[in-house]
């Protein structure tokens, strides 16, 4: 199951390179009409305009690979009791993969949160072991099992 979750994990993140990629080109496309247009103050904002997208752009393929640096941290095949980067969490809430923010992944009528190590309920969730409690959003859930 985990391996499955870091196949979806990594799919989320080639899918969102594929579309910053496509985005980029598309830029890179109307910089190139831009500089064939007409002159003056049009054509200097459209330029500006572009230029910020890609800018944006740029922050976005950072992050992008800043997500695929925490994939390649994780170990999937050591075990632990202890919850950390690359555990299957399941509590009375719900069931966590601790990865990255992927969505939910389904499988055998079975949904899975991919989560992020920073997102809250990752954080509460850290370092605990099966058996232990929480509190989250003001009500008491416990983890049922950590793989």
């Amino acid at each position: 199951m985990k391996k499955a979750l870091l196949e979806f994990c990594w799919k989320h993140v080639n899918e969102r390179t594929d579309r910053l990629k496509k985005h980029s080109d598309e830029l890179q496309e109307s910089l190139g009409s831009e500089t064939k247009s007409s002159a003056g103050d049009k054509h200097e904002t459209g330029r500006a305009m572009v230029q910020l997208e890609q800018e944006k752009l740029g922050q976005q393929v950072q992050e992008l690979d800043a997500t695929r640096s925490i994939l390649n941290k994780i170990n999937i095949d050591s075990p632990s009791n202890k919850i950390r980067l690359g555990s299957l969490v399941k509590t009375s809430m719900a069931d966590y993969f601790i990865a990255i923010s992927a969505g939910a992944f389904k499988h055998n009528n079975r949904e899975v949160y991919c989560i992020s190590a920073n997102a809250p309920i990752a954080r509460l969730l850290l370092g605990k072991e099966k058996g232990a409690c929480f509190i989250f959003n003001g009500k008491e859930h416990s983890i049922l099992g950590v793989d």
